[in-house]
């Protein structure tokens, strides 16, 4: 799970300088103010720990692929002004302990241990190939870094600032080392000009699979389809507009894949819990994916809107269900442990089920220990949130809440404060636009008119 989040010079953000992130974080406010750029960071890591270009320090997408569309570097560097470095810091739990032993010596206890870990970057412009000044990872209290000698060239210096271990040079072969690969990644000339840096390479690994379990999903889907085919695939996720979420489904169902209901309850299997809350929602009274040519693997999704109607395909009932398909199957689909990065999940969705996806979260927070990181303009998603912690269903540590607002010169992010309660203590002006005022306004009006049909 990601813990913590900073950067300097994205997009309209100068400066986020530590942003805690939770099992459930949330990020709203108005259109603009760079709720979105917060998510984008994110995708434009994972995009390039995806690429094949090794030699690329950033990717940052382009109209045929990708995570995001970020054009260049100028672009997303703040206020375009490439003088200036783009930097940014991540905090990140591992799923278990990274032990890092004695290369000298086998039997002595590991000279690392930790299940905390951190990466820091600065990026510098360069043409249309920007360049590391600096590249930092942390385990534990332990930190080991890359560094650019001066401020031109390609020649690096590699640091650790541990009292009881040092770097230790292989004998003839003292030259600096080239750049790092990608943003992250520690050249090979490490391994053979130093005798103890193999594991530099595992601190790379954890980087990588961090990012390998970090799954997206963006606000504009697919419309339903009267028919699906699926070969046997097994999708990693939904795709950005949840084209994949039957085949994820069925490749599930093939699988025996199951849900722990708890001790002592039937274990669901997704397509069955992927039901449930569709009832749950209120949305359908039953949901099936059902097989119509089995030797050509074509499928239908056939659903009930009550218990009495007749059954119906999914591109014969609301929008809103095909909508919220792939945010629920993507839920409970993803492996135990990763995170979720959701553009307005609440899109073309009733009130009252914007309400109930708080409700989802929680259930897949708990359930699979999974991490789920949204922007959105939902106030009832975030006063569900809110009930939810005063009914204790999920603690307020539990919960990071943000508010994005456009300043003068750069976005501003509030660390909502949430007490046991629910309740938020330093609640923004206008967060959900002027509630009061606009119904003030309807009632002058109304009086006016009343005076003037009795005028």
């Amino acid at each position: 799970m990601i813990t913590e989040l900073g950067v300097t010079n994205f997009k309209s953000w100068a400066n986020i300088p530590k942003m805690r992130l939770s099992p459930i974080t949330g990020i709203f406010g108005a259109n603009s103010s760079g709720k979105t750029s917060i998510l984008q960071l994110l995708l434009m890591l994972k995009q390039t720990v995806e690429s094949s270009d090794r030699a690329q320090v950033l990717v940052f997408g382009d109209d045929r692929s990708g995570y995001a569309n970020l054009g260049s570097f100028k672009e997303v560097i703040h206020r375009h002004d490439s003088s200036q470095s783009l930097s940014w810091y991540l905090r990140w739990a591992l799923l278990e302990k990274l032990l890092i032993d004695n290369p000298f010596e086998a039997e002595s206890p590991p000279l690392f241990a930790s299940d905390d870990m951190a990466f820091k970057a600065n990026v510098t412009g360069n043409g249309d190939r920007p360049k590391i000044v600096e590249m930092l990872y942390k385990l534990g209290d332990t930190s080991f870094t890359m560094h650019r000698r001066g401020t031109n060239g390609d020649e690096y210096d590699l640091s650790c600032d541990s009292d009881h271990f040092k770097f230790i040079r292989t004998p003839g072969r003292v030259w600096p080392l080239p750049a790092p690969i990608k943003c992250y990644g520690f050249p090979d000339q490490t391994r053979a000009y130093f005798q103890n840096t193999v594991f530099l390479a595992d601190l790379q690994l954890a980087f990588e699979k961090m990012f390998g379990r970090v799954f997206y999903l963006g606000p504009l889907r697919d419309y339903p389809r009267r028919q699906y085919s699926w070969g046997g695939a097994r999708p990693a996720d939904m795709g950005q507009r949840g084209e994949h979420v039957v085949d994820a489904i069925l490749a599930a169902g093939d699988r025996g894949e199951k849900i722990s209901m708890g001790k002592g309850k039937r274990r669901r299997s997704l397509e069955e819990h992927v039901a449930w809350w569709l009832k749950e929602l209120g949305l359908v009274h039953s949901f099936l994916v059902e097989a119509v040519d089995k030797e050509r693997r074509n499928f239908r999704v056939k659903v009930k809107r009550s218990q009495n109607s007749p059954d119906v395909w999914i591109t014969d009932v609301g929008f809103g269900v095909s909508q919220i398909l792939p945010v629920l199957v993507l839920c409970f689909y993803v492996p135990d442990g990763s995170t979720i990065i959701l553009e307005q999940p609440e899109i073309h969705l009733h009130p009252s089920v914007q309400a109930g996806l708080a409700d989802v979260f929680i259930d897949a927070v708990k359930r699979r220990n999974v991490q789920i990181i949204f922007e959105s303009h939902s106030e009832h998603l975030l006063r569900r949130l809110q009930r939810r912690i005063a009914e204790k269903k999920i603690s307020q540590n539990e919960a990071a809440l943000y508010f994005c607002k456009t300043g003068a010169e750069h976005s501003i992010l509030t660390s909502l404060d949430m007490n046991m309660y629910g309740n938020i203590t330093n609640w923004p002006e206008d967060f959900f636009g002027d509630e009061f005022g606009e119904l003030a306004a309807t009632m002058e009006a109304a009086m006016k008119r009343k005076r003037d049909e009795t005028a």
